[in-house]
């Protein structure tokens, strides 16, 4: 094992939309249950821009190290961590430090424990080299699997794989995702088609190719396509089975909600800042229409995400960037310019 430092590089804001800096911070100590992890990649998740914005001020801590995707290995381990050993592969997800014990945990929905801690919101997240981590959060990585695949698949992998079960759409029945050429909807394609759903794909008339290449049947330009509801409903011969709204506008929202076929299943999980929908009842009830919110996933959910990456079932885009770029990839994404999931490599 490699000398651990005494001082690491971070990035870090002291104020919502304040400069983004990297800086040396001293490397952290591990408690008694908790494993130190060198960071090898970060993915960028959309919500840390929604986190440096303020966008989400009352989950929302300042100064901070975003992130919540990280990939890496165990160097250090406090004195009663069981089970795992110095240089496995690790990750380094959003939801941690649940109590275990409470309704929620014992059912397997343990993002919803009062108790958790959101990395890279309420506390310092994985835009740092080494981060501690409680030694029963932490994700084992697949012996073999890619460190730079397996980083994204801890939220956008997750959160996607997650929102389709929720969505109860069976093989050979149809699913609309929303947002389908961004990140999440990139692995929603992915793992629509992994798990035997027909995909159309919404989103602008420039995703299409990529779209398409990743699996989806149908596609639909949601910005220019005259009633799209009635256009949906055509080539679905009635409506999908259920939509899975990644995209982060509510106007996507309300749509499924005129689109989705009767008993069908409309999951939102994209955050727009204004997140305030207008729902009319009467469809609703009469066609026993059913709404959900999905938020990212628990251990299980993950492994499973993970294990469709490791068994090359899906494939995850990736580009590189250094950890000073982050800011630049901020401003891609507000504007719609994301189609990879990109990953900070501590390397460069």
């Amino acid at each position: 094992m490699s000398t651990i430092p005494a001082s690491h590089r971070v990035l870090i804001f002291d104020e919502y939309n304040g400069p983004l800096e990297v800086r040396q911070f001293p490397v952290p100590e591990p408690e008694d249950d908790e494993l130190l992890v060198k960071l090898e990649y970060s993915g960028i998740c959309h919500s840390d821009l929604h986190a440096w914005c303020g966008d989400f001020a009352y989950a929302t801590v300042y100064p901070l190290i975003g992130g919540h995707e990280g990939a890496g290995s165990v160097v250090k381990m406090g004195a009663k961590v069981k089970g795992w050993k110095l240089g496995e592969m690790a990750g380094v997800k959003l939801v941690n430090a649940n109590c275990l014990n409470c309704e929620y945990c014992k059912t397997g929905h343990e993002p919803l424990c009062d108790r958790i801690q959101n990395y890279g919101f309420d506390r310092h997240g994985t835009f740092q080299e080494y981060v501690t981590i409680r030694d029963v959060d932490t994700i084992r990585i697949p012996e073999g699997m890619s460190l730079a695949a397996a980083a994204p698949v801890l939220c956008g992998g997750v959160t996607a794989y997650k929102a389709l079960k929720e969505a109860n759409v069976k093989a050979g029945q149809i699913v609309v995702i929303t947002g389908a050429g961004g990140g999440l909807g990139s692995f929603g394609i992915q793992y629509a088609t992994a798990m035997g759903m027909r995909i159309v794909a919404v989103d602008h008339s420039s995703k299409k190719y990529h779209c398409e290449q990743l699996g989806a049947e149908w596609f639909v330009d949601g910005f220019e396509t005259p009633d799209i509801a009635d256009h949906i409903r055509k080539i679905t011969n009635g409506g999908p089975h259920g939509v899975v709204s990644f995209a982060a506008s509510k106007k996507p929202m309300e749509q499924a909600l005129e689109y989705i076929r009767k008993r069908g299943t409309v999951v939102l999980v994209g955050l727009p800042k204004d997140s305030k929908i207008l729902v009319d009842t009467t469809p609703l009830i009469f066609n026993a229409i059913t709404i959900k919110g999905s938020v990212i996933g628990s251990r299980l959910d993950t492994d499973e995400a993970m294990d469709f990456v490791a068994r090359g079932a899906v494939k995850v885009p990736l580009e590189f960037v250094k950890l000073e770029d982050v800011p630049n990839v901020y401003e891609k994404m507000k504007e719609g310019q994301v189609n990879s999931r990109v990953v900070v490599d501590f390397s460069l």
